[in-house]
């Protein structure tokens, strides 16, 4: 019973796809309308902003949103989503504000978009002190997006400890990348 159904679901499927519309097939035309400066009518003689053939009001976009979305995006890519915080710290420093702030627009500018802040640490310290120091600064790292306008339901938190380090060895400087939150889309 199943294989006879199956069969014939797949016998109407072939047929359904033999009768679509071939796109080749398909005449095109171009609609374009021509611009009609603000206050004129056109050579057509529709009135000023209409768009010839239509009787539809023209609408005057405003750029200046799409620029400032544009600046926006542009900003926080150019932004490393990555919060460095000093030893045994989990205050965020005020030499990440922009970024935060620029992430911070992309969730307001998306009430959809969510992101997740990874708590790191170094390889200083027991297990359960380094997972609790993590959750710290990806909280703190949320509370600063929070506070520059993202929704707290658009923002998740983890605390990874010390087990994924972004660089190996024991010197300063690796254990100085290590202190860090990120946040990832």
């Amino acid at each position: 019973m199943t294989k006879l159904l199956s069969a014939c679901l797949a016998a109407f499927f072939v047929t359904g796809c033999a009768s679509s519309v071939k796109l080749n097939d398909v005449p095109v035309e171009d609609r374009q309308a021509t611009a009609v400066a603000p206050g004129s009518g056109g050579a057509d003689g529709t009135a000023a902003g209409q768009v010839p053939g239509r009787g539809v009001e023209g609408v005057a976009l405003d750029n200046a949103g799409a620029a400032a979305e544009a600046e926006k995006k542009r900003l926080a890519a150019s932004i490393s989503p990555v919060v460095y915080f000093d030893y045994d710290s989990f205050a965020v420093k005020s030499q990440f504000q922009k970024a935060i702030e620029a992430y911070a627009g992309q969730l307001k500018g998306d009430a959809r978009r969510r992101v997740q802040v990874e708590g790191h640490t170094d390889e200083l310290g027991g297990r359960e002190y380094n997972v609790a120091l993590g959750q710290k600064r990806a909280d703190a790292v949320r509370k600063a997006l929070v506070d520059a306008g993202a929704l707290a339901s658009q923002i998740e938190t983890v605390s990874y400890g010390k087990e994924k380090p972004a660089a190996s060895g024991s010197d300063e400087e690796s254990r100085s990348r290590n202190r860090r939150a990120v946040i990832n889309y």
